[in-house]
């Protein structure tokens, strides 16, 4: 069985982009656009892995982060944080996310294999 991984991002080519290669290397990806239907989709799928973008619409991918840690299943569910955002970091690791990177620091590759070594842990 494959694999499930949440992408919660608000951008349509790099939400695209990033979908579609983590179903090249054999994920099942569930999409969301913003921190409301992420955090929904979470807690109804729980997925191995959640990727979220911080700055997003309708609920910001911190706020998203305090919701899920509320919940008895979302307290120790696996989180990366993707951002352009570097000054968040301090705040991001009181959350307990397994990892942030920062959107151009990081090629998609990059991402994806971040992505494969935090899933397998």
């Amino acid at each position: 069985m494959s694999k499930k991984i949440l992408l919660v991002e608000d951008e349509a080519p790099q939400s695209h982009l990033l979908s579609e290669k983590l179903k090249t290397e054999g994920f099942n990806v569930l999409l969301a656009k913003n921190g409301e239907e992420g955090l929904a989709l979470a807690l109804s799928e729980h997925p191995d892995l959640i990727l979220a973008d911080i700055i997003m619409p309708r609920k910001d991918g911190i706020s998203m982060l305090e919701e899920l840690r509320k919940d008895k299943w979302g307290k120790t569910a696996k989180v990366i944080m993707l951002t352009n955002l570097s000054n968040k970091e301090a705040e991001l690791l009181e959350h307990d996310v397994v990892d942030f990177l920062v959107k151009s620091d990081h090629t998609v590759d990059e991402i994806i294999n971040t992505v494969i070594e935090k899933v397998s842990e």
